[in-house]
């Protein structure tokens, strides 16, 4: 008999994710809209009424969009959890081929592939439609689905032989694959930290060494005060996609390399570019990255071990249709797959909380390097500017989505953190 009450939960648990979702949304947008006809007036002397005026738009065409998204995603899950479509291209899809590791593996990967797709006309209107009417889109269709054809071919590469190791490691150690799954994904995760810059970012951007010049004296000579020393510092075409900009490190040890986005070049002066770069440094002194990763792990691994408990109970897979196999837990990898989102949805106040500490604590770091606050909240000031930023979102939204403080947030840290 299907268990009626693991249906019910689920269908809650969902419904909930979306009810709080949409008043979120709808909370930001109100809060915005009460705050458009004026720039806050913290920000009077360095923004105009015209620049605030597009990021007022900006954020509620982006907000309409994402209210959209949301109710999209909200009903492809539930048809796909409660259609009976699933159980019934299993039965079909093993019908045809075989219930074996390679097969199963490719079941896996096969249906969120194919849920993803009935979102990709939101991604093309995003870029092309959105981004483009606000200036940000550079890229062009063929570029657009170039990385699209990329990324799927990554997505089958690298997830069908990782799906197929897990199931593997099911049938090998039945009672501890879960630990050994665990152990080889952050092992996977440790060795794309040092092969995704090499091997994997170039197939997307091309990455040129920043020329000999007064910036590149300028940051290396921040490396050298900071302790910091990189194999190199590059120039990453972020403009062949988008306006907005960014900087990062990847890799560590030998393998570590500073990227600036030419975007981000060109936005700011030389000194606001130190400062972003001694925020990112500040990151790898506090031990942020480590930490995350740590965190990460054991997220990873708790959420591995629930998995263990749940393919054991035939009413969890029975409870969608499902027929519960001894031995074969493709079915319910599947489900905590799919519902994995809707679980990790609550967490994110506490994973945004703990990123906004790590983000005062850059800049922070940045401050004191550089001698003063000024050439960080400048450089701060025009990102905030560029990427038409929201400058007064809800604060409950932002503290329950934002990984990153708001700028007037940020700024007063810096002022307290000085003073």
């Amino acid at each position: 008999m299907k268990p009626e009450w693991c249906v019910y939960l689920v269908a809650v648990v969902i419904l909930s994710k979306w009810l709080m979702q949409l008043w979120l949304n709808r909370l930001n947008r109100r809060h915005v809209q009460a705050h458009a006809d004026n720039v806050p007036e913290a920000f009077r002397d360095t923004m105009d009424e015209a620049t605030y005026a597009k990021s007022v738009d900006y954020t509620l065409e982006r907000n309409a969009f994402s209210a959209f998204s949301i109710s999209w995603h909200f009903v492809l899950l539930i048809v796909a959890l409660f259609s009976g479509v699933l159980p019934w291209f299993l039965d079909w899809y093993s019908s045809r081929l075989n219930e074996g590791l390679w097969a199963m593996a490719g079941f896996l990967l096969l249906v969120p592939y194919v849920l993803s797709l009935f979102s990709l006309p939101l991604s093309w209107y995003n870029q092309f439609r959105l981004e483009e009417h606000f200036g940000f889109n550079t890229t062009t269709q063929a570029i657009w689905w170039m990385d699209w054809a990329k990324g799927n071919l990554l997505y089958l590469v690298l997830g069908w032989p990782m799906a197929a190791l897990v199931l593997w490691l099911f049938k090998w150690s039945a009672d501890w694959w879960w630990l050994w799954a665990w152990g080889s994904l952050m092992g996977f995760q440790l060795l794309m930290v040092i092969l995704a810059p090499q091997l994997i970012m170039p197939l997307f951007n091309k990455f040129t060494a920043l020329p000999e010049g007064s910036l590149k004296d300028r940051l290396l000579a921040l490396g050298e005060r900071t302790g910091f020393s990189a194999r190199t510092i590059q120039v990453m075409d972020g403009s062949r996609r988008s306006r907005h900009s960014n900087a990062f490190f990847t890799g560590f040890g030998r393998w570590r390399k500073i990227v600036l986005f030419d975007t981000l070049i060109e936005q700011l002066q030389e000194e606001e570019l130190e400062a972003v770069l001694a925020h990112e440094i500040g990151h790898y002194k506090k031990g942020h990255i480590p930490k995350a990763l740590t965190l990460s792990a054991v997220g990873s691994l708790v959420g591995l071990w629930a998995v263990s408990l749940l393919v054991k109970q035939a009413w969890f897979v029975e409870a969608f249709d499902f027929t519960f196999q001894t031995g074969q837990p493709a079915s319910a990898l599947l489900l905590m797959v799919l519902l994995g989102g809707t679980v990790s949805f609550w967490m994110l106040p506490l994973a945004n909380l703990l990123s906004r500490r790590y983000e005062y604590e850059a800049d922070a770091y940045a401050a004191g390097v550089m001698g003063g606050k000024d050439s960080m909240i400048g450089a701060l000031r025009k990102l905030a500017e560029k990427n038409l930023s929201n400058l007064i979102p809800a604060p409950i939204f932002s503290r329950f989505y934002y990984s990153h403080p708001t700028l007037l947030e940020r700024e007063e840290a810096l002022g307290s953190k000085l003073a």
